[in-house]
């Protein structure tokens, strides 16, 4: 195997979801400028997250409505002039 072929910088780092304030704790190398409290009363750095597994509609289950027909009229009356 390659030397120093992976980051040697890893730590505990909060992934916070955005969208329905899920957050969870693991181990990642990605640089952030903010940091939280966490539970366990120790400051770990921020990584916000505008998705994650617990607001995506595939591991949710619950699909937005999407107004298709709303598009395509959009559609059809800008390029119906052309």
């Amino acid at each position: 195997m390659k030397k120093d072929l992976h980051p040697s910088n890893y730590r505990l780092v909060v992934f916070k979801d955005m969208s329905n304030d899920y957050a969870f704790v693991t181990k990642s190398c990605v640089e952030t400028r903010e940091t939280i409290a966490w539970e366990d009363g120790n400051e770990y750095p921020l990584v916000k997250l505008e998705i994650s597994h617990t607001s995506h509609p595939f591991y949710t289950g619950k699909m937005k409505l999407v107004d298709t027909a709303g598009r395509i009229d959009k559609f059809r009356t800008r390029y119906n002039k052309k």
